[in-house]
């Protein structure tokens, strides 16, 4: 038993200066600039949109729970406390993904190619979307980070990856993933 527990806090010893050392790797490659930075909205109760919801109606969507507007300041808090410079944010048409960006960075501006196509109503735009999304990246001249805040299916047919709500997923110019960082609430 006693060798066990000494097992067990050497496993968790290790991986606490694992976490720590990848933060610290993330947190250098975004000091370099020219990172794609792809953020979940946070957290949005639920699953999809109602039925018939109207993209221009916030009232009508999914929409940031408190506990949601509680981790977009914490997004925010991260860049500013690790003083992650920034070109521009682009968000999701998506009003959760809006108030994200509102709360997280102040300053931002949509762009479609960043809406969600997991309902049937827009999965048709899905192609339109991520090719205008690659040659938005092929045509990136900024030596900063650009931020795009977006939706789970945008985030896992780019990057291949399933994020969680709030969760900040940094790649290369060519869709290589960096890290991650989850945000609570």
């Amino acid at each position: 038993m006693k060798f066990l527990r000494f097992f067990i806090i050497i496993f968790i010893s290790l991986t606490t200066s694992i976490k720590a050392d990848l933060y610290k790797n993330l947190i250098n490659q975004l000091e370099d600039g020219r990172k794609l930075i792809f953020i979940r909205h946070a957290y949005a109760p639920g699953n999809g949109d109602p039925a018939g919801f109207n993209l221009n109606d916030c009232s009508t969507q999914r929409n940031l729970s408190d506990d949601g507007r509680k981790q977009a300041q914490r997004i925010g808090e991260f860049f500013n406390k690790n003083k992650i410079e920034i070109d521009k944010v682009l968000s999701s048409e998506w009003c959760r993904c809006k108030e994200t960006a509102k709360i997280a960075f102040k300053n931002y501006s949509t762009n479609s190619f960043l809406n969600s196509f997991y309902s049937s109503k827009f999965s048709k735009n899905k192609d339109k979307q991520l090719k205008a999304f690659n040659y938005y990246i092929k045509n990136l001249k900024s030596k900063k980070n650009l931020i795009f805040v977006t939706h789970y299916v945008f985030i896992s047919e780019v990057l291949n990856y399933g994020p969680s709500s709030g969760e900040i997923v940094v790649s290369d110019k060519n869709l290589n993933i960096i890290g991650s960082v989850e945000i609570d609430f």
